[in-house]
């Protein structure tokens, strides 16, 4: 069966507004992960193997780097082409979709405020696929999404920032060539005096935990942290010493729609191995898709996708255009993940009995979909973040 977003008419009629390179970079990565992806997905995630042979091919396709300009070696992609890759990808494996999730947020601060010495030394061997995958290590153990109580500190010794403290939760962690650390350079808590440092693979003070055994996304890789007087160049910091707060923040608004977007390629690959289970499947004397209830789920499944496509693409749009788009991508972030467990509980609930069975590819959706209400914010913090840009206008409008 094909899936909604094999035709090009239906994709260009959500987006309002694609372009032939969005076309395109779709087309291209829907081709990669069809071809390259989806066939070890379900062994890798029998296995927890991390995807380490499909890195260079796609550091070669530019997807590890979407959003990094082409003179350090990226794509150059907008967040349309954005969300239109990692939804290719996640459709075939939401593992690797979130490898890229993280990575790309890691590298997109890099590109946005390094300095061109930076970029030099990582960003771009980083495109070029010689560094592996990257992380994005905020986390910690005493807290997830209240970042401005990190404790993780950077003392500044002479030449050397000297890092201590832990990470928890840091896809690729174990893989990744480049890490970047959010650490407190100043005593005091709060948001105000924290840095971003990158952290090079196998520097002295620096352990990497043991994988954890998840329910989901099991081939993505996902460790502990350890800093003990872990010592780096004065030069690893990135932007200013008490810049790091802000730059993790920007960089988790517009990564909520990445998580989004693999939400949306979560929910699309269920949808086609729901339906197509159903049509196949005889109960009574008819097909399970002929009886009214099947198609008034499959109906409701549509119209939940539909409305998560759409504010998935309007906030992606609107940061295009240089907007803030707060409201808009926690939004965006929310409605995806929700209708995603909505769809692939409802397409599992199409396969009866057989669909709690690991050998039906909508078990393994239904456990990497779990995660998408929490990780990059969970979504009780979204709706805050809503709730919050949305009181600020309406004080806005009563006092002009």
């Amino acid at each position: 069966m094909r899936g909604m977003l094999q035709s090009p008419d239906r994709l260009n009629s959500l987006a309002l507004a694609l372009t032939d390179e969005h076309r395109l970079l779709w087309e291209s990565a829907r081709t990669f992960a069809r071809e390259r992806v989806a066939s070890g997905a379900a062994e890798r995630d029998k296995t927890a193997v991390f995807p380490s042979e499909l890195l260079p091919e796609l550091a070669e396709m530019g997807l590890l780097a979407m959003k990094v300009p082409e003179e350090d070696g990226g794509s150059g992609a907008d967040n349309v082409g954005y969300v239109l890759a990692m939804a290719a990808i996640a459709e075939a494996c939401a593992s690797t979709a979130v490898i890229l999730a993280s990575s790309n947020l890691a590298t997109k601060i890099l590109a946005d405020h390094g300095t061109e010495a930076q970029r030099e030394r990582w960003l771009r061997p980083y495109a070029r696929g010689a560094l592996g995958p990257a992380s994005f290590a905020l986390t910690e153990p005493q807290g997830g999404s209240d970042a401005a109580t990190l404790r993780t500190s950077a003392r500044l010794d002479g030449d050397a920032w000297v890092l201590t403290g832990s990470k928890m939760w840091i896809t690729s962690g174990a893989h990744a060539g480049i890490h970047l650390v959010f650490a407190r350079t100043e005593p005091q808590g709060g948001a105000r005096g924290i840095g971003c440092f990158v952290v090079e693979r196998g520097t002295p003070g620096l352990t990497v935990g043991a994988e954890e055994d998840k329910m989901g996304l099991r081939s993505s890789g996902t460790v502990a942290l350890h800093f003990e007087d872990c010592r780096i160049p004065r030069e690893n910091l990135i932007g200013a010493p008490g810049s790091g707060y802000g730059l993790a923040l920007g960089a988790l608004g517009a990564g909520r729609i990445g998580i989004a977007a693999q939400c949306l390629g979560i929910a699309e690959a269920a949808m086609v191995e729901g339906l197509s289970y159903a049509a196949e499947r005889r109960a009574f004397g008819e097909r399970v898709l002929d009886f009214q209830n099947s198609q008034f789920v499959a109906a409701n499944c549509r119209m939940d996708l539909d409305a998560a496509w759409l504010l998935t693409l309007r906030a992606a749009l609107l940061l295009d255009r240089g907007e803030r788009a707060r409201m808009e991508s926690s939004m965006a972030k929310v409605v995806a993940s929700e209708a995603c467990g909505r769809v692939v509980d409802a397409m599992l609930q199409l396969h009866g009995g057989y669909g709690y069975s690991r050998e039906y590819r909508i078990e393994r959706l239904y456990r990497d979909c779990r995660v998408t209400r929490i990780y990059e914010g969970t979504n009780e913090i979204q709706r805050v973040v809503i709730a919050r840009e949305l009181l600020r206008d309406h004080a806005e409008e009563r006092s002009a």
